[in-house]
C-alpha cells in the first residue's frame, strides 16, 4: 500500500489519481496543489463536495504533516455531477465506499477527516479558521450562495478560496455574483478553466474595483460556456463545435 508524502511529485500524484472519477482537470488539480504546498503546520484546508475523492487526494498529499484536511460530503446521491441532480441513496453509499476506497488506495486515509454531512450541518465539526477552503458541493444557486456565505467567512486573512464550475454552473456563478463580485474581503486572483481562486485579504476602493472587473471580464466565457451545454444536451452538432472547436466537452 503506498503511503503518500508531502516531499513527492505532483506528477506521482496526478497519475495517482487518473482513475479516480472527478471532474478536476489536471491544471485545476496543479492549481489545488500549488495553494495546498502553501499551508503550513497548524493550518486547516477544508473541502466541500469530495465525490469519490479525486481532489481529496490531491489536497491530503499536498498538504504539510501538521495541517488538518477535512472533507464534507453527505454522499446521499444527489448532485453528484454534470445533469445528476438527482440520485438515489444506493448511489450515494456507492460513492462513499468508493470514496475510502480510493483515498486507502493512494494512502492518505489517515490525512483526511471526513465529516458525511451536508455542509449546511458541518459548520460546528469544523473548528478554528480556514487556510484553504475549496467549494465543490452542489451547484444550484440557493446551495452555492450559502456555501460561498457561511464558509467564506471562515477564511483566515491571507487564505484561499477555490471555487469549482465558476462562470461555469448558472447557479454558481449567480452566488459568485451575489457574494463575491463586489466583496470587500475577498480579491479575485484568476481561474484555471472552471475553477476561480480569490484570496482573503481587505481591499482597498482600488483593488475592489480591480477585482469587480476581473470577475466581470470572466461573463463572456460564462456565456460561451451555458451555451456549449444548450448545444450538448440539444445534439446542436454545428453550434457544439463552433464553440468547442477542439472537442472538449462538458465545460468544466
Amino acid at each position: 500500500m503506498p503511503t503518500a508524502s508531502t516531499d513527492e511529485s505532483f506528477e506521482h500524484v496526478l497519475a495517482r489519481v487518473e482513475g479516480v472519477e472527478g471532474w478536476l482537470s489536471d491544471g485545476q488539480a496543479r492549481r489545488l496543489w500549488d495553494r495546498a504546498r502553501e499551508l503550513k503546520p497548524g493550518h486547516q484546508a477544508v473541502e466541500i463536495g469530495s465525490y469519490r475523492g479525486r481532489s481529496a487526494i490531491v489536497l491530503a498529499s499536498a498538504a504539510p504533516d501538521g495541517a488538518t484536511v477535512v472533507a464534507i460530503d453527505p454522499h446521499a446521491g444527489n448532485d453528484r455531477g454534470p445533469q445528476e441532480i438527482h440520485g438515489t441513496r444506493e448511489e450515494g453509499q456507492t460513492d462513499h465506499e468508493a470514496f475510502l476506497a480510493n483515498l486507502e488506495r493512494a494512502g492518505v486515509s489517515e490525512r483526511v477527516r471526513h465529516v458525511r454531512r451536508p455542509s449546511s450541518e458541518a459548520l460546528d465539526d469544523v473548528q478554528g479558521g480556514i487556510d484553504l477552503l475549496y467549494i465543490d458541493g452542489a451547484h444550484r444557486y440557493t446551495y452555492a450562495r450559502d456555501d460561498i456565505r457561511d464558509w467564506a467567512r471562515r477564511v483566515a486573512p491571507g487564505g484561499t478560496l477555490l471555487i469549482h464550475d465558476s462562470f461555469s454552473s448558472v447557479g454558481v456563478t449567480l452566488a459568485q455574483i451575489r457574494c463575491l463580485f463586489f466583496s470587500r474581503r475577498f480579491a479575485y486572483v484568476g481561474r484555471e478553466r472552471s475553477m476561480a481562486e480569490y484570496r482573503r485579504e481587505d481591499l482597498s476602493p482600488g483593488r475592489l474595483l480591480r477585482s469587480a472587473l476581473g470577475q466581470t471580464r470572466e461573463l463572456a466565457w460564462f456565456a460561451r460556456n451555458v451555451a456549449l451545454k444548450v448545444a450538448i444536451v440539444s445534439r446542436l452538432r454545428p453550434l457544439q463545435r463552433l464553440l468547442d472547436p477542439h472537442d472538449e466537452g462538458w465545460p468544466y
